[in-house]
């Protein structure tokens, strides 16, 4: 069972944070204040970190910059009320591996966990190919091709098959293909991600052969092998 450190100093956000995470089947501890946080952190005994921007006795900022430079790599979702541009991105750069803005809705954040835990699993040896049945995507010469025969992908359809492939199985929500392929960390409202999964469809899931990208309604898209 994945292991995960919730450092957060709301009590009802912890609260929802350690409920989730434990419908989700993971073991989850929780502590309130950024200096035991880092002390349970720098353990290493974890599988991820969720991970409060301000926080009493140490912020957040500095819990994450100290673990990169001490060579802690474990996975951390930076959560924070702090919803601007330049937040996300000093929290990225600082070693955060995804940034997520309150409120926000427990799914979504679980999905996230869900996504980075994923990344982190597994072999350390680079992936060259990515496989949904007969589906596949070379990523050295950036490829896709299904049943035998080669698709013709524009730059911004390949990363979003990617980061469909790379999390097949996984529902996706829009923010975080928002996030993924366009880098937007908001919703701008437009039909930008349906137009692109429109035509991913039409190239991937032609007539005759089984659909692999599904839409789950109210939470994203999934790509998973044919049920």
């Amino acid at each position: 069972m994945n292991r995960i450190l919730t450092i957060e100093d709301d009590a009802v956000t912890a609260r929802e944070i350690v409920a989730e995470l434990t419908r989700n089947g993971l073991d989850v501890d929780w502590v309130d204040n950024g200096r035991e946080g880092l002390e349970r952190a720098v353990s290493g005994d974890y599988d991820l970190i969720t991970l409060d921007r301000m926080l009493p006795e140490l912020d957040g900022l500095v819990i994450v910059t100290t673990l990169r430079t001490m060579g802690v790599a474990t996975p951390i979702l930076m959560i924070s009320a702090l919803s601007d541009v330049d937040e996300r991105v000093r929290g990225l750069r600082a070693g955060g591996d995804d940034y997520l803005t309150k409120p926000f809705a427990t799914d979504e954040m679980a999905a996230r966990v869900e996504v980075l835990l994923r990344r982190n699993s597994g072999t350390r040896e680079p992936e060259t190919a990515l496989r949904v049945a007969d589906l596949e995507l070379n990523l050295i010469s950036r490829e896709a091709s299904r049943n035998g025969q080669l698709l013709s992908l524009l730059p911004t359809e390949y990363k979003l098959l990617e980061f469909l492939m790379r999390n097949s199985g996984q529902i996706l929500s829009r923010m975080m293909i928002f996030e993924e392929v366009w880098g937007y960390h908001f919703d701008p409202g437009t039909n930008l991600i349906d137009v692109h999964i429109g035509r991913l469809r039409k190239k991937i899931d032609p007539p005759g052969l089984e659909p692999l990208i599904r839409t789950v309604r109210g939470s994203g898209y999934v790509i998973a092998e044919p049920c």
